[in-house]
């Protein structure tokens, strides 16, 4: 059953705080089944933009693991972005109908949330700060700021150091890590 629709965040954390990754997998272990096998992780992006490179970036960290059993879609060589979103998902469904999506995209927010890593229970909505149309993805969204929304969105995109989704990233993929890893014990 897919979780309800919600557009407010539940939680949010800033990369660089002070335990981060274990609050990360803390909050992963209360929000992703991980004790089930059909849980599909989308990492939603592409690497031709700096600032849209996270989910791409995680995806990438994730398959690295040989620990990480989860399918993931979505890596810097097979991108998951805007042109094959559709199609990676309806694939999906047919192959693993009852899965458990786990969408990881990059989203532009306010100044001082740069480097906010938030978590919300339903989909989330990729293309939306672009004005893209695509469909809502996942049971569960993690979305990383990566940069200020509000004008020439694509520029900013464009021109966001790539240090910082690199660094989320990497944030990210050890706290999921670590969350499967602790939901085995």
């Amino acid at each position: 059953m897919r979780a309800a629709l919600s557009t407010t965040c539940d939680f949010r954390i800033h990369y660089k705080e002070v335990g981060a990754v274990w609050k990360l997998s803390s909050l992963f272990l209360e929000h992703i089944p991980f004790h089930e096998e059909n849980i599909v992780f989308f990492c939603i992006g592409t690497d031709r933009s700096t600032g849209d490179a996270l989910g791409p970036l995680t995806g990438s960290f994730l398959t690295e693991s040989p620990l990480f059993p989860f399918p993931v879609v979505g890596t810097l060589e097979d991108p998951l972005h805007a042109l094959n979103l559709q199609q990676r998902l309806d694939e999906t469904i047919q192959s693993y109908p009852s899965a458990f999506i786990v969408a990881i995209d990059a989203c532009l927010g306010k100044g001082g949330s740069i480097g906010q890593l938030l978590i919300q229970s339903g989909p989330l909505h990729p293309g939306k700060a672009v004005g893209k149309e695509l469909p809502s993805v996942g049971d569960v969204a993690i979305k990383g700021i990566v940069n200020i929304a509000g004008f020439m969105e694509h520029a900013v995109l464009q021109s966001t150091r790539l240090l910082l989704p690199y660094e989320m990233s990497r944030i990210l993929g050890r706290s999921m890590q670590l969350a499967y890893g602790r939901s085995k014990s």
